[in-house]
């Protein structure tokens, strides 16, 4: 259903921009066209109308913006299906782009759309994932997109990334922590071992995008299911568990838990949804390997993925995988002390997601807000140039 969730994705969207007013925003999507992208990518126009962003009325004060979609579906080496979008207020002054080839800022200026093959444009550093990191998928379209930002002497990087998800429900329930858990492990170090390399100056940054973090399935279904019994069915043909139902020991022996590759049917999913799940968030340890590294804000909204995608069950999770906080907003530690704390306590930093109660389609898009201090990206900053920038 295309054509309704556009106006809900856009409408949503739009009151987010209204409500928060950013002079700075950076929008990141995975699975640019869709997952049947070659059927769909020559309609992406129509689909997801990105120049009804750039020209609509709700954004008429963004004067200057980038566009990076990367469209190249043919190109099975490079293709990520990433689209990076960004916009600049006309209250903004001296914003410069980093030109990764030529290694010096471009001041930015007029509205830019780059599709079809990114690989030639200076501006921005993508990579798809290598294909032996999945190998259970024949084509991936996983990888990242970076670019650099410098706000008045403020710098720092925004990594589009998408890592691997979980190709089934029962292989990740076999071990705590799952084999796909250490397969994303691989990619996001992969980025950010990239990101901090010698070959250019190290500044702040923030990785934002679909994670495909899980919760630990197997502590997960052993917590939910903790008073059940355990039935296992094999294919008659190869002995291979293809289903697992978990069944109230009393209570005449009420299904609980149905799970298969693509099957993940709780029988109550306010769990998920009570209180934005947060009696699950213990069970949400991907990033724990990357506490060093990484930092996020207390997240207060509720599993992000897997959404219902009618139209009309703006709330309904699918019953396909077990419901998980995949898409995030991270950030190095230093670009953590970029965040201004307010000095009366007003709530300048907002972390959460949009369409609450409508369908954005599977995943809920997640956002963050905040103030940045200008030269707090540099690590000699002119404290006389300093003003507050949004």
């Amino acid at each position: 259903q295309p054509e309704n969730l556009q106006k809900n994705w856009l409408r949503e969207f739009y009151q987010v921009v209204h409500a928060h007013k950013p002079h700075f925003m950076a929008l990141h999507c995975q699975e640019f066209g869709g997952k049947n992208y070659e059927a769909s990518m020559s309609h992406v126009d129509n689909l997801f109308s990105f120049r009804e962003l750039l020209s609509s009325d709700a954004m008429k004060d963004y004067n200057r913006a980038r566009v990076y979609l990367d469209e190249n579906y043919k190109s099975q080496e490079h293709f990520t299906a990433l689209g990076s979008f960004y916009f600049l207020h006309e209250s903004l002054k001296n914003i410069y782009q980093f030109d990764f080839k030529a290694k010096k800022y471009k001041k930015v200026t007029g509205k830019e759309i780059y599709s079809d093959t990114l690989e030639s444009t200076p501006m921005l550093e993508k990579e798809k994932f290598p294909q032996d990191y999945f190998p259970e998928c024949k084509w991936s379209r996983k990888g990242f997109i970076r670019t650099r930002w410098c706000i008045t002497d403020c710098a720092f990087d925004l990594v589009n990334i998408h890592l691997f998800h979980d190709a089934s429900n029962l292989i990740a329930w076999e071990t705590s922590p799952s084999v796909y858990s250490g397969i994303r492990h691989k990619a996001l170090g992969y980025v950010l071992d990239r990101i901090i390399d010698q070959r250019f100056e190290k500044v702040s940054y923030f990785v934002f995008g679909d994670f495909n973090f899980r919760l630990d399935a197997k502590a997960v279904v052993e917590t939910l299911c903790a008073k059940a019994t355990m039935q296992t069915i094999r294919a008659a043909d190869t002995n291979e568990v293809v289903k697992l139902i978990f069944r109230e020991s009393d209570n005449d022996r009420k299904v609980m838990l149905q799970l298969e590759k693509k099957l993940f049917d709780y029988f109550n999913q306010d769990v998920f949804r009570d209180n934005n799940g947060t009696a699950l968030l213990e069970f949400d340890r991907e990033l724990s390997v990357f506490k060093d590294r990484l930092y996020e804000l207390d997240i207060s909204f509720p599993p992000s993925y897997p959404y219902s995608e009618d139209s009309s069950q703006g709330r309904q999770y699918m019953n396909t995988r077990c419901p998980a906080w995949c898409d995030r907003i991270l950030m190095s530690h230093s670009a953590k002390e970029l965040i201004l704390k307010s000095e009366n306590d007003e709530k300048i930093v907002i972390y959460d997601h949009i369409g609450p109660n409508v369908c954005m389609g599977d995943h809920k898009p997640v956002f963050l807000s905040f103030r940045i201090a200008a030269g707090a990206g540099k690590p000699i900053a002119n404290v006389h140039k300093c003003c507050v920038v949004q």
